[in-house]
């Protein structure tokens, strides 16, 4: 028996509930196979962690030192005479040229010494004078009683008056003579006092605080009145030890070689306020000896200073690349661990799983540490979350991702 076909129509209402129990069972199969996806992808008990890998490449090695910044040339004004000082001729702190006027000390006594000099002087050229006209006649008279002498038409007591007579003649010229290039020394030093009473700036540079006022007395024991530094170039004091010395000069034996080096590898200027100097420094000598007391050797280094932003007398750190290494083995600071002077990394094997591993770590290279032994190149190690890794722990690693800082510092 056969029914007859049928269509039954499905309310607008039941339709709509229809459909969105499709979708949500749509929905939770999907979030099922995602699930069980994950948790194939992160297994049970897994780690996050951020893992880095070990770079090998060549790196420069620095040293860091206390320095003391110094003019170039330190030029003390000091009195060379007795004397008021009357005015003074320069602003404190300015820049001063060679020759330009500092300090005036009174020079009338220097003029009034001055005077009486030359007229010394003129005194002793009229002596001279004298005696060289005394000179010529007995001269003539010399040259007068002679042949008459021979002739018999004067006698020979005549001759020989006129022969000593010159010769005493001579003498007081040669004597004259001898006066005036004293009178001339005692002007010149009279000139000399009298020059002494402007106290001029000796090279450029910096003129210091004035040390001594208008109306002070001065005289030779007399401190420095005031100071001229040469500031630019600017010159930098600093020590190195001399195992540091001997190692440089052990990696680059001949001159040509260090120089060739400290062009490679210039000075830093690190200032007070943590920032690096724009200009670049050279070294300039190495003391002539190791100070005995401290065993290091003093090192001079030169930095221009256009403007003169740097003055004398300020600390500042000196850093410079003493050696290359060639093929370090690099990783960040923060994935090392220091434990009772013992240094360890986690390594993230091919299974993501975490082992600690002891290595000799070297020298450190902005946020980057050398390591000696215990690592090899292409090595994973922890960087972020080390506190969370036990040894044979399953971690789950990501990209290591450097702090702002951190960036920095490489």
């Amino acid at each position: 028996m056969a029914f007859p076909k049928t269509s039954v129509p499905i309310p607008p209402r039941m339709a709509g509930a229809l459909l969105v129990g499709l979708l949500v069972a749509g929905v939770s199969l999907f979030c099922i196979a995602c699930g069980e996806k994950n948790a194939q992808a992160d297994k049970p008990g897994a780690v996050d962690v951020q893992v880095a890998q070990v770079e090998q490449k060549d790196v420069p090695i620095y040293g860091e030192w206390i320095g003391t910044l110094d003019g170039l040339v330190d030029a003390d004004v000091k009195a060379q005479v007795t004397g008021y000082l009357l005015k003074q001729a320069y602003v404190e702190g300015s820049f001063v040229r060679k020759g330009q006027l500092l300090f005036q000390i009174d020079p009338r006594p220097f003029e009034a010494a001055l005077d009486q000099a030359k007229a010394q002087l003129g005194q002793a050229q009229a002596q001279l004078a004298n005696a060289e006209a005394a000179q010529m006649q007995a001269q003539l008279n010399v040259n007068k009683y002679t042949p008459l002498a021979l002739e018999q038409a004067a006698s020979q007591q005549d001759l020989d008056n006129a022969v000593q007579t010159n010769v005493g003649a001579k003498a007081t010229v040669v004597n004259s003579k001898a006066a005036i290039q004293a009178a001339e020394a005692a002007v010149r030093t009279a000139q000399i006092n009298l020059d002494f009473t402007r106290l001029i700036a000796p090279i450029d540079g910096i003129a210091g605080q004035a040390q001594l006022q208008v109306g002070a007395l001065v005289n030779t024991s007399s401190a420095a009145i005031t100071t001229v530094s040469t500031v630019d170039p600017i010159k930098v004091f600093f020590t190195v030890s001399e195992q540091e010395y001997l190692a440089f000069n052990r990696l680059y034996p001949t001159q040509a070689t260090r120089e060739n080096q400290e062009k490679r590898m210039p000075l830093e200027l690190i200032l007070a306020d943590g920032t690096s100097y724009a200009k670049k420094g050279r070294v300039s000598f190495a003391d002539r000896a190791v100070n005995q007391n401290t065993g290091a050797i003093r090192i001079a280094g030169l930095f221009d200073n256009p403007g003169n932003i740097l003055r004398p007398g300020q600390y500042a750190r000196i850093r410079a690349a003493t050696s290359i290494r060639q093929g370090a083995l690099l990783i960040p600071q923060r994935a090392v661990t220091e434990l009772q002077g013992s240094y360890d990394v986690a390594v993230v094997d091919g299974a993501n799983k975490a082992d600690i591993v002891s290595v000799k770590v070297g020298p450190q290279v902005g946020s980057m540490w050398i390591i000696e032994e215990g690592l090899k190149p292409g090595d994973r190690v922890v960087a972020e979350g080390v506190q969370k890794v036990r040894p044979g722990a399953q971690v789950n690693p990501k990209p290591f991702a450097p702090q702002s800082s951190d960036a920095k510092g490489k």
